[in-house]
């Protein structure tokens, strides 16, 4: 074994031996774990730079660029010109091109291309989380931690991926099986909260299955979306087998309609998802869809009350409170409520709110300045309709987009934080009667994405799972994401399902071969 060959085999190795750490403990909320780099900036160039500037977050016509907006301070850090037709044409044409050459690829081949892309993503990992930190906020040791969590994830599909797209047997005979054949080029359409996972945790899959694939980002984390597209390249991927638009709605509205695209995915708001799946439907092109969710954390009168406080200030308050499958609603059975309350409420007033930089903040700012306004406007109808602030409550004078840890109890349905979907370090404590009300409070909501639910009795917990109208139920843990089992939703939280096997069958030709001799 060759010195190059031995160093790649103790990172996968090691890779392996964290996988049940990084997707049991971390999910899509990375837990806070100890640092041990320094950071060093290492952004690169920015296209050009100016002073302050606010932007609308959907489109930026004004400006005619995508532009990273530091958080931490309000200024600009790099603006990336829009795509215009004849560069979405290039970028299509290339995607197709790199279509026709993965998918010839064999699936264990495809395996190693994802392994060595999980082995740059941990070399490269600190510089990756400072680009992070910088274009959306997230505090750098949960950075690097989302980083780490996605090299995981693609050496699990390394390891698990061909099984997934084996032939599978019928009842009729050994000649009629299923095959999963590559639809074509995937557009996936994705957020600013997670600038690696969310991309990285559809592409895993649609590149497994043998499609291209053309990301679409938040106009605020463009640079991270390239960094990506760059370690692609030089994990051996083909070229426009992975690309990158950076494109106004207009443009994506026509990407949507161009015959090259097969289908869509996206995460992101109900607004913008039925938007897409509405155009993708007059197309006749699937769409997977991963929108909001109002979460309930359901804490029951027998559960763990320690363990749940620290589980759903870990839930609530990580990413600076801005995950779809956060603790948004939590549930309290009234036998608990006062000792949960107290706990709760003291364990978040001893949270660190500082600049994202800095290895001992937990909270940092919220990514743009518009939704900080949003969120400080929904505590503010939450507080008129009733409801009651424990602690924080208000943005952070200064620079910055900086918003207090906040608690407000006595929330009700009909109150804008029941409701409605708040993206940030707002938790919102609803009281209920016993088990039965906890439930309806639970479904009481237009979306359907996850729950947690904190109990010592399994049976109770399964009763309850059963009655939840969400996409996964997890009990006595946060919910989480990870490779190993499917995430979606139901309701205005979207259809379809990411990751696991069913992940990498949503984009592929399920096709039926029926042999007679």
């Amino acid at each position: 074994m060759t010195s190059e060959s031995k160093t790649r085999t103790t990172a996968l190795q090691n890779l392996r031996s964290r996988l049940g750490t990084l997707f049991c403990e971390i999910g899509a909320s990375q837990l806070l774990l100890h640092p041990t780099d320094s950071p060093v900036c290492s952004l690169g160039s920015p296209v050009f730079t100016s002073s302050t500037i606010g932007y609308d977050a959907l489109s930026l016509a004004t400006i005619n660029a995508a532009t990273s907006i530091d958080p931490s301070t309000g200024r600009v850090i790099a603006r990336y010109p829009f795509d215009d037709e004849a560069k979405l044409d290039a970028t299509l044409a290339r995607a197709l091109a790199g279509f026709q050459q993965w998918r010839e690829v064999p699936v264990t081949s495809r395996c190693t291309v994802l392994a060595k892309m999980g082995e740059l993503l941990q070399r490269d990992i600190e510089s990756l989380a400072l680009r992070m930190t910088a274009e959306m906020g997230k505090p750098i040791v949960q950075a690097r931690e989302e980083v780490a969590k996605t090299a995981a994830a693609l050496q699990w599909y390394a390891e698990h991926g061909a099984a997934m797209l084996e032939d599978q047997p019928t009842t009729v005979g050994p000649d009629v099986y299923v095959s999963y054949r590559p639809l074509g080029t995937i557009l996936s359409v994705q957020p600013w909260n997670f600038p690696i996972w969310q991309p990285m945790r559809a592409a895993a899959a649609i590149l497994l299955a043998g499609n291209s694939y053309v990301l679409k980002p938040a106009p605020n984390v463009v640079g991270s979306a390239l960094d990506l597209e760059r370690l692609w390249n030089e994990a051996g991927l083909p070229d426009g087998s992975f690309t990158v638009l950076n494109a106004e709605p207009e443009l994506v509205s026509r990407a949507i309609s161009a015959p090259t695209i097969a289908a869509v995915t996206v995460t992101g708001s109900v607004r913008a998802g039925s938007a897409i799946a509405a155009q993708a439907g007059r197309e006749i092109k699937k769409s997977v869809l991963e929108l909001g969710g109002t979460d309930a954390f359901i804490v029951l009168s027998d559960a763990d009350i320690d363990a749940a406080v620290e589980a759903a200030v870990a839930s609530r308050f990580q990413n600076n409170g801005q995950i779809c499958i956060a603790a948004k609603r939590i549930i309290l059975e009234e036998s608990i409520r006062n000792e949960f309350v107290d706990k709760f409420v003291a364990r978040v007033g001893r949270l660190t709110v500082g600049h994202p930089k800095e290895e001992s903040t937990y909270v940092g700012p919220i990514a743009r300045a518009d939704i900080r306004d949003e969120l400080s406007d929904q505590v503010k109808r939450t507080v008129e309709q009733g409801g009651t602030v424990l602690v924080g409550g208000n943005p952070v004078p200064g620079a910055g987009n900086f918003f207090e840890p906040t608690v407000i109890d006595g929330v009700r349905p009909g109150m804008a934080a029941f409701d409605e979907e708040v993206f940030g370090p707002v938790a919102a404590l609803v009281t209920a009667r016993d088990a039965e009300e906890a439930v309806e409070l639970a479904n009481q909501s237009e979306y359907g994405l996850s729950a947690s639910v904190w109990t010592r009795n399994m049976t109770t917990a399964k009763d309850v799972a059963a009655r939840l109208g969400v996409g996964g139920v997890f009990v006595n843990k946060i919910s989480v994401s990870d490779p190993r089992i499917p995430i979606g939703g139901v309701k205005k939280s979207g259809f379809g399902r990411e990751l696991s096997s069913y992940g990498v069958h949503e984009f592929t030709n399920i096709q039926t071969v029926w042999a007679v001799s």
